[in-house]
This record gives structure tokens, sequence and C-alpha cells, in this order.
């Protein structure tokens, strides 16, 4: 990671949020980070993230991926404005430190109806050869009644890392996002059930998408699972079951 990078853009981040009010990513939706939310002010948040073959012909050296650790928190105490930042340590990994942070304004807060807005950055490791992704995405979300909520975003990296399998540059592209609460009992041992699905375009590791449910046992412990599936099998291998805990402290 640039230092000089991630800075400029945490500070152009902060300047657009202020005037229109996960993989090391920022809150995520599934597989991707389109989702226009923004961890609470000052709320810990633990992860830990696996994701692994089930496909017996996959036994190609790709059939997991490092282990996620991950601690996310919300940094602004304002309700028009929020940023969160975090880090990520993926293991075994030789560089295994990689850097978040996002700033949003959530649905209503300008106006009586108005979509949530985010901007954010992710990926940016701590070496710029391998593990600078350095991605910067923008991000807009809208609940639809009866429907749920709508994620549309626009992805651009750095084009000297984020590659296709070939080698070449496929540093940018868009997302889009689901998500709905399917049943909500809020009894002690079941808090609800939230369906996701996300998917993101271009032939590089971000590349592809998956279907989920969040198992919320309480409101502060959840558990997410499904498949994740790869527009680039040459990077990521074949399709994956994925696994993620959540814990707010």
């Amino acid at each position: 990671m640039k230092p000089i990078k991630f800075v400029n853009f945490i500070v152009f981040a902060a300047m657009l949020g202020t005037a229109t009010s996960s993989f090391a990513w920022e809150t995520t939706e599934y597989w991707t980070p389109c989702v226009e939310g923004v961890h609470p002010y000052g709320v810990p948040e633990l992860m830990i993230g696996n994701f692994f073959s089930v496909d017996k012909s996959a036994m190609n050296g790709t059939t997991s991926f490092p282990s996620d650790l991950a601690f996310e928190i919300g940094v602004l105490p304002y309700d028009k404005i929020q940023m969160e930042v975090g880090i990520d340590a993926m293991y075994p990994s030789a560089d295994p430190y990689m850097f978040n942070a996002k700033v949003g304004t959530p649905e209503d807060s300008l106006f009586k109806g108005s979509p949530g807005f985010s901007v954010g950055i992710f990926d940016a490791g701590t070496n710029p050869s391998t593990t600078g992704y350095d991605i910067g995405d923008v991000v807009i979300g809208k609940t639809i009644p009866y429907l749920g909520r709508l994620h549309a975003g626009y992805y651009y990296g750095n084009h000297a890392v984020l590659l296709n399998s070939n080698g070449q540059p496929d540093n940018q592209g868009w997302m889009v996002a689901f998500d709905r609460t399917v049943w909500n009992p809020g009894k002690a041992w079941l808090d609800s059930l939230v369906l996701a699905a996300d998917y993101a375009s271009g032939k590089n590791y971000i590349g592809g998408g998956g279907f989920g449910i969040y198992f919320n046992w309480t409101k502060n412990i959840s558990l997410l699972t499904g498949p994740v599936w790869f527009n680039d099998t040459g990077i990521n291998g074949t399709w994956k079951w994925t696994t993620q805990v959540y814990v707010n402290l």
C-alpha cells in the first residue's frame, strides 16, 4: 500500500460525504462490498471468514482461501455522515494485512426517501506489488417496500496489481446486491434470517458472486453461509462455500 494514495483517498471520501449530506473489504453484502451501509459508531466488530471447496475435482492447490480475521469499527458520531475503518489478517499469507475504510450517508438522511450512498477503499495491502490493490468503490442503495434493499456500485483498483489470469489489467467493474429479511421471529434462539446475494463484474479476483443466508442468532452475533462462484477460475479456482461469523462487541 502507498500511504499517500490511501490518505488522499480517505480525505476525498470525507469531503464527498460532507458535500452530500468486506478479503479486506469494508462492510460487505455477501461476496462483494456492494452495500451502502456503514458500521455503527463506536461498536467494534470481529469477523472470521473461510472459503473452501466442496468440489473433489478441484484438487489443484486452490481448494481454499486463507482464513480472514477481521476487525471493523465506526468512527464518526453523526447520524447523517458515518465512517468505518477496518483491518483484516489473512492467514496463511506472505503479506497478511489489508486495510479498508468507508464514508457514507444512510437512507433518508438527505431528504425523505433519499437513497443511501457510500464511497470507500478496500484491499489496501502492505506490499505494493502483490497486495496493493487499493480499490476504490462507490455504492448507492435503496430499500424497496415488500422487495428488500437493492444496491448498485462501481469499483476501480490499481491496474498494476488487479489483473486477470492472463496477467492483463482488469481493474474496474460494476457491482449489484440484494438483501431481505425473510423471517423475523425475534426469539431468544433466533433473531432473524436474512437472504443476501451479490455479483461483481470483471475477470479478476473480485469478479463473481453468490447467495446465502444470514442466521442472526442475536442482534450482535451472526453466521453467514452459502456458495460463491467466480468469473475467472484461473485466479480463484472453482466455486467455494463460505462460512462467516460476525460478533459485535
